[in-house]
């Protein structure tokens, strides 16, 4: 009796803790299309998700993460690294393909890194061991999270509450797809490309224009009003809570045919096209809103690329724009820190005389 006990313990601890399923959720339509679009397109440049409190925010991410094939890396590196591709690898990894044919690898999960409030710059982006670098010539670096979530997600909850400062690097680092850090003279660099997600409730304040252009989509989430929905998530959650594994088998066929999907919009995005003639009117809805800058037009350009791979086209059309437009504009019409973030009223207006 006593090696039965502990068989079942080993075989509980060698499960992967069950992640709610993405086909299973109910409602919030934007959050999952925005995440949708990012991890088939990460330049699009990460999401912003604010809403209510206890509307699934953390659940519908890690969901995505779960839903994505696993990676190959090259096996014992700190970095993630690509075996083949030079812009996802890291320097070591880089001098061993120059010295060598071969490098064994692995396949991984998907890196789903979460950001915790209280983090620190080093923890963030890591650091270097000084004293042994100038003792035995040694260039030690302990990475950090960047370096963890390298061809993965990193989510950030209330990050809202987040100093600046730390938004500003993951920022920087999401946009350049690189992390450098320096320390007395050294510096160390490795790749750090990966989708920021960011969440909050507006409830506890908003981040300042400045940084919020930063992201390439703006997702709201509210409540569900609808009694019948509310049941139905509650259902869900409550059969998951019970039996997680026979309900992510009842999802299985959906989660296999939407990974499916991702993958194959994934491949096709380099191939999809958009005429000039749409582009045109994309710069003209941002033109007319007073955008600052490019990267609302850049941002709607890719998200709408991305949606129509996602569709099975090879060709954007005005309602590939108009289904996306919203989400990579809404955040970049508020100039004063003291204003709300539009809903998406402006947006749509505009939208509606322009593309018609």
């Amino acid at each position: 009796m006593c090696e039965f006990n502990i068989i079942i313990v080993t075989i509980l601890k060698d499960k992967v803790r069950p992640v709610f399923p993405f086909t299973a959720i109910v409602g919030q339509e934007e959050m999952k299309l925005a995440l949708l679009l990012n991890v088939i397109d990460p330049k699009i440049g990460g999401v912003m998700i604010m809403g209510d409190r206890g509307t699934g925010k953390s659940t519908t991410i890690r969901a995505i993460a779960d839903l994505l094939p696993k990676i190959e890396v090259v096996q014992d590196d700190l970095f993630n690294s690509h075996p083949s591709d030079y812009d996802l690898m890291s320097d070591s990894v880089k001098s061993q393909i120059e010295s060598s044919n071969h490098l064994p690898t692995r396949f991984i999960d998907v890196p789903m890194v979460d950001l915790p409030l209280g983090a620190t710059e080093d923890r963030v982006c890591g650091t270097i061991d000084i004293e042994k670098a100038l003792s035995e010539g040694v260039k030690t670096f302990e990475p950090g999270l960047l370096a963890k979530a390298n061809r993965g997600i990193l989510y950030v909850d209330e990050v809202n509450l987040l100093d600046d400062h730390l938004v500003d690097i993951l920022l920087d680092a999401a946009a350049s797809g690189w992390n450098t850090v320096e320390r007395e003279g050294i510096s160390v660099r490795h790749p750090a490309r990966f989708v920021l997600v960011g969440s909050g409730n507006p409830e506890e304040g908003e981040l300042r224009p400045q940084l919020l252009d930063r992201f390439g989509m703006h997702a709201e989430i509210r409540t569900v009003k609808e009694p019948s929905l509310r049941v139905k998530i509650v259902e869900q959650r409550s059969k998951f809570d019970s039996n997680p594994y026979i309900c992510l088998e009842e999802f299985r066929d959906k989660q296999d045919e939407l990974k499916s999907s991702i993958i194959a919009a994934q491949q096709r995005l380099p191939d999809v096209k958009i005429d000039y003639d749409l582009r045109v009117k994309i710069s003209e809805v941002c033109g007319t809103l007073d955008v600052d800058g490019l990267r609302g037009d850049i941002v709607t350009n890719r998200a709408a690329k991305a949606y129509a791979a996602y569709k099975n086209k090879t060709k954007v059309d005005i309602n590939d724009i108009k289904t996306v437009i919203t989400l990579c504009l809404r955040h970049r019409l508020r100039k004063d820190p003291l204003e709300t973030i539009d809903s998406g009223y402006k947006v749509q207006q505009v939208v509606d005389n322009i593309l018609n």
